[in-house]
């Protein structure tokens, strides 16, 4: 068999390469893939050939937001059908390394994940038209759900992973920095788990506009209006828990000064080194968090999109044909607009 792939051969070099498919093994199944996401890993790739000591060392497959259709099944798959919709999860721990072990399968000493260059070779990701997958990657969407919001599934998770390290939401205020996609995903699982109060901040109106609309209480253009978080920085601070989200100096120092004594700041942004003001981190005793991918969310998005508890269709701003692949990366890097570009491989 053979499918079209969206290869990457180096900075803003994205080719659609015609390559073969193998039928799937044992505990496998061939995926019609029908939309992935562009991440923002994906777009450090394909503007400066990878982020931080990642490199890209060879071509390769972009792309892990991923959903699509079951075509074949592999030896000794039971509980899936041909037929089936399905977002695959692009994260396949070990199973075997001291991290997995412990139950701490995202820090996976050899983990293996759609479209990274972390290792040598690179792990090929999900964008194009056919892929053999695990079938334990595979988590089922129900028919109200589309294939394009199933892709949406992975961002979710990351989200959900990094409210689970806040604590509990119910009754809080939280400050957003950043609405991206991650950003805007934020403000819809706090809101989801009962927050009171969320505010969001961003350099754009457009991208605003998409955290409103997942639920967002306030929203703040820093650029035009940086004076409205004055009132949040009063008296020490007034949010109990911060999501940073955009790995921007100005953004920590907002998240330092604006949350409260005793309160978590999550980062969820990640870039290079980046100077804090540690005298506010301890004279307020803030809890400063990091968080990394997910393991067991991934299924509770799937799940989260598929009842409707939480609408992702806002955040989609954008979808193009694979073959319009350079259109969808470069609209992707315009912030001015876009918040969650997607590609689209066949009809649903």
């Amino acid at each position: 068999m053979k499918t079209r792939v969206c290869r990457l051969y180096g900075q803003n070099d994205i080719r659609i390469e015609t390559d073969t498919v193998a039928e799937p093994g044992k505990g496998q199944v061939l995926v019609r893939v029908g939309a992935g996401g562009i991440c923002g890993s994906d777009l450090h790739y394909f503007h400066d050939g990878g982020f931080g000591p990642i490199r890209v060392r060879e071509p390769i497959i972009l792309g892990h937001e991923v959903a699509g259709t079951i075509e074949v099944l592999g030896e000794g798959v039971s509980d899936l059908a041909v037929g089936d919709r399905v977002a695959l999860n692009p994260s396949r721990p070990c199973g075997q390394c001291a991290y997995c072990r412990e139950g701490l399968f995202n820090h996976c000493l050899s983990m293996r994940f759609y479209g990274s260059a972390m290792r040598f070779p690179h792990e090929q990701g999900g964008f194009r038209d056919l892929i053999v997958a695990d079938a334990f990657q595979c988590e089922k969407v129900g028919p109200g759900t589309s294939i394009a919001e199933a892709a949406c599934a992975e961002p979710l998770a990351v989200c959900l992973h990094a409210a689970n390290q806040a604590g509990e939401l119910a009754g809080k205020r939280v400050l957003v920095t950043g609405a991206g996609p991650i950003g805007s995903l934020c403000v819809a699982v706090a809101r989801h788990r009962g927050a009171e109060q969320v505010v969001v901040t961003d350099l754009h109106d457009a991208t605003l506009d998409v955290a409103w609309a997942m639920g967002a209480t306030e929203t703040v253009n820093v650029m035009m209006h940086a004076e409205k978080l004055e009132p949040y920085a009063a008296d020490k601070g007034k949010f109990d828990v911060t999501f940073e989200c955009s790995a921007a100096a100005p953004a920590m120092r907002t998240a330092l000064a604006t949350t409260r004594p005793r309160g978590t700041i999550v980062q969820v942004g990640v870039t290079g080194d980046m100077a804090i003001p540690l005298n506010m981190l301890v004279g307020k005793e803030l809890v400063l968090r990091g968080t990394h991918r997910f393991h067991e969310e991934y299924a509770e998005a799937v799940r989260l999109i598929d009842s409707g508890a939480i609408d992702v269709k806002p955040i989609i701003t954008g979808t193009y044909p694979l073959e319009r692949a350079l259109d969808a990366f470069r609209k992707a890097g315009d912030r001015t607009q876009a918040v969650k570009v997607q590609i689209s491989f066949a009809e649903e």
